[in-house]
């Protein structure tokens, strides 16, 4: 039989049985499914639509196991916290692959594109090191007005 797990990188999966072992935790089918239905997207997302996509894989899902293993993938790194300026605590799942990128979002469709450039990691190096400080984390969000919307009035590319 095919588990939720078996779609999702070995090496996701890999990583979050070493660290919750490390906590003297187990992994389980609950676990394994909120892990696929985190994976499972490249899109950022809130508690309730992670609730709602494991749902989806098993509905029994368990509320409060969900945020222990919100709690658990982003303590290890897997899962990254992000402030989208929205109210809400969202998740992105794409740290993993692309640890260094960033957010754009746009502040009449809601659309969020996400971005790398070398140039900010200079930029990061720069103004740290000349005000005495060494990074240790950076978030960049920047809030923009979509051309397409302000021309047109709508976005195709809206999303979450």
């Amino acid at each position: 039989m095919k588990t939720p797990a078996s779609d999702i990188d070995p090496a996701i999966l890999d990583r979050f049985e070493a660290f919750i072992k490390e906590k003297g935790l187990r992994r389980t089918g609950q676990r394994d499914v909120i892990v696929a239905a985190a994976f499972g997207t490249d899109s950022h997302f809130t508690a309730e639509e992670l609730w709602d996509m494991a749902r989806k894989i098993a509905p029994s899902t368990s509320r409060a196991t969900l945020y222990r293993t919100l709690s658990l993938l982003t303590e290890s790194g897997l899962l990254q916290e992000i402030d989208l300026g929205r109210d809400q605590k969202y998740y992105d799942p794409n740290f993993v692959d692309h640890p260094n990128h960033n957010h754009l979002i746009c502040l009449d469709c809601g659309k969020v594109i996400e971005f790398a450039d070398e140039h900010m990691a200079v930029l990061e190096d720069c103004v740290t090191r000349r005000l005495g400080f060494s990074s240790v984390h950076k978030e960049i969000r920047i809030e923009a007005r979509c051309q397409e919307f302000q021309s047109t009035g709508k976005c195709k590319k809206a999303k979450a």
